[in-house]
Order: C-alpha cells, then sequence, then structure tokens
C-alpha cells in the first residue's frame, strides 16, 4: 500500500514537472516573446526552371496561357497570397534563368490544397490528357532543376 502511494506521488510530482516547461513555451508564444531574431512570415514555393538557349519568350508565353490564369484564379479564392516570375541571365550551364514564386499565407495553407487547385487547373487547362500533353510539349523548351518550399523571416 505504501509502495502504490509513493508511486502514485512520483508519478504526480513528474506530470506536474512535465507541464511546467509546456506552459512557459506555450505563453512565451502566445505573448511573442519568441527568443528567435525574426518574425515568421508567409511560406513561399520556389520553382527553378532553364529553358533551352534561346527558347525563354516561347516558355514565357506558354505559361502565360496556362500558369497564370491558375495562378490568379488561385489568388482571386485566396488560396495563394501572391506569385512572382524572375527571368534572368543564368550563372552557368547548370543554372536556372527562370524562377517562379508562389506565396501562401501559411503551412497550413498546404492542407488538402490538391483539393482546392485541382477543380481550377482543370477549369483553366482542360483535361488530365490535355495537361499531359501540354507538359510533354514543355520538356521541348525547359527543364524543371528544382522545386524548394521556404518561410519567409523578417528580422527582428
Amino acid at each position: 500500500m505504501m509502495k502504490t502511494k509513493i508511486f502514485i506521488i512520483a508519478a504526480l510530482s513528474l506530470g506536474i514537472a512535465a507541464l511546467s516547461p509546456a506552459q512557459t513555451s506555450t505563453s512565451k508564444t502566445t505573448t511573442g516573446g519568441s527568443s528567435a531574431p525574426y518574425t515568421e512570415g508567409p511560406v513561399w514555393t520556389l520553382t527553378m526552371i532553364k529553358t533551352k538557349t534561346g527558347l525563354s519568350d516561347d516558355y514565357i508565353k506558354q505559361i502565360t496561357g496556362t500558369v497564370k490564369p491558375v495562378y490568379d484564379e488561385e489568388k482571386k479564392q485566396k488560396i495563394i497570397l501572391d506569385y512572382k516570375i524572375l527571368n534572368g541571365e543564368a550563372s552557368s550551364p547548370q543554372d536556372f534563368n527562370i524562377l517562379i514564386l508562389v506565396e501562401y499565407p501559411n503551412w497550413a495553407a498546404f492542407d488538402s490544397l490538391r483539393d482546392k487547385m485541382d477543380p481550377i487547373v482543370e477549369k483553366v487547362m482542360g483535361s488530365e490528357e490535355q495537361r499531359r500533353d501540354t507538359a510533354v510539349k514543355r520538356l521541348d523548351i525547359r527543364e524543371i532543376l528544382g522545386t524548394k518550399t521556404m518561410r519567409e523571416i523578417t528580422l527582428k
């Protein structure tokens, strides 16, 4: 009986000790007292694209008729906050020359994102077969070198 009481007291003590740091860190988060040297902002996806020599304008014409309307509709429906397309010179033969940035409000925006985007993509770009044909044509003029997802921060 005595061993049981000691065990219960020890368990309660450990439980209370375990809750104390959690409450402290929660209160820091809610009051904005984070020790991070920055404030977290929106989340961006970055897609790095390398077009074949002399075909940048052709690629940009293609995405103006397909990708731009999708992003515009997603922005209208508040799925994304904004998007940007940067065009420049590659620094080496292995480098990208077009960068597509899409801004999302936060990481939670990625939950069920496909369910929100599929109807828009289908409406703007057609059936899955039509979208596949468009993607195959793009292979002739560009290569996607990579995609990153990163959070924007503001220094304190």
